[in-house]
């Protein structure tokens, strides 16, 4: 049995693995010396416990910092880990946060029901006045742009100057750090999803906090304790993925102008939301805050009758949640989304959301035009 738990070890002649293997393993040996200390007390050691961090976990993180132009990344077990660590590690009670009305369901629960009952004290606001409601009083504004589901912006430039004392966290997982860097705009956290376009392939979940290193390491120190680990499968695979993330974006960007450009002319569609088209209220505001327009869009048709039997007519685009992958999804965000948010009154309920995926620009707008004439 022994031999069997410690088999010996063969040399290999060969060269240096030109992908970095997976580091399969929960804890470490280390070394029966004073430097074993050390590792313990690292923030983020790549050698101790993989709940702390593991080498795949490293090399994704350095991808991440770079793409965002932060001094540091973290990388954790979905997006909403992302998100809790960051606000959780900067509130405690009596904090003051602004935030928006609009923003992804679970983080709504967070900001609504969770920060509350902590004596975090939570005002949400109209998207679009997110910079006329923070004063000096604020400690922590949080912001989504562009906003799910109905790709509403925020002026970062705009909310940076009217609390230049508050810490901004800025949730940028539909514009990815590609279209839009909110750290260059005065962001001190930025939190994604990596689960959907930094990772593209629809099979990890992940999320990611960038910013400042003494602002990582307080949001390592929460994560630490509330264990959202990445596994270093996962942190692989987003590895991967992000290998070719310029390549998918640029092919995203495009597939997304044209899907929401043919939407826009088709007679049974009320409105089509895209930063991307002229027709946006916030074009002007997209032109100058980002450099592409995604993949992401919403349309509203004339029903929410229609938008059900819609929902049901395509064969290309799939009628899934999540977003971000190589394949278009489909989603009734009134009665999908929202399950679990309390807020499903809010959204419209003849609204679609597509993530444009990387077919033929063709084949997608011909199977939401079919699913439309069927309907």
């Amino acid at each position: 049995m022994t031999r069997l738990l410690h088999p010996a070890v063969e040399e290999r002649p060969g060269g240096t693995p030109v992908t970095t293997p997976v580091y399969q393993t929960s804890t470490y040996e280390l070394p029966r010396t004073p430097e074993a200390a050390r590792i313990a007390a690292a923030v983020a050691p790549t050698g101790y416990y993989t709940r702390y961090g593991s080498p795949n976990n490293a090399e994704a993180e350095a991808m991440l910092a770079d793409l965002d132009g932060a001094e540091r990344a973290l990388l954790l077990g979905s997006g909403m880990a992302a998100v809790s660590a960051a606000l959780i590690s900067n509130a405690r009670a009596g904090t003051r946060v602004v935030a928006q009305t609009n923003h992804y369901t679970a983080a709504l629960t967070l900001l609504r029901d969770v920060l509350p009952s902590f004596g975090v004290e939570v005002r949400l606001v109209s998207q679009e006045s997110l910079h006329e409601a923070v004063d000096a009083d604020t400690d922590v504004v949080y912001a989504e742009t562009p906003s799910n589901p109905a790709m509403v912006l925020t002026d970062l430039a705009a909310v940076r100057a009217a609390a230049p004392g508050a810490l901004l966290v800025v949730d940028n997982t539909f514009a990815t750090p590609f279209n839009t860097r909110p750290l260059d705009l005065g962001a001190d956290l930025v939190v994604q999803s990596a689960t959907k376009y930094l990772n593209g392939h629809s099979d990890v979940t992940a999320g990611v906090v960038t910013g400042r290193a003494e602002l990582i390491d307080r949001a390592w120190e929460t994560a630490r304790v509330l264990g959202p680990t990445c596994h270093p499968f996962e942190a692989w695979l987003l590895a991967r993925g992000l290998r070719t993330f310029p390549l998918r974006m640029a092919r995203h960007n495009d597939n997304g102008r044209a899907v929401a450009e043919a939407l826009a002319v088709h007679p049974r569609v009320a409105a089509v939301h895209y930063p991307g088209l002229p027709t946006h209220p916030q074009h002007a505001l997209a032109r100058r805050q980002m450099t592409g327009f995604g993949g992401m869009l919403s349309f509203t048709v004339e029903s929410a009758e229609l938008a059900t039997r819609v929902l049901a007519s395509t064969s290309l685009a799939r009628n899934a949640v999540s977003l971000g992958g190589m394949e278009t999804l489909i989603t009734h965000p009134a009665s999908l989304i929202f399950a679990h948010g309390g807020t499903a009154d809010t959204v419209d309920a003849s609204l679609l959301r597509v993530s444009v995926g990387l077919e033929e620009p063709a084949d997608i707008i011909a199977d939401l035009a079919a699913a439309l004439d069927r309907a």
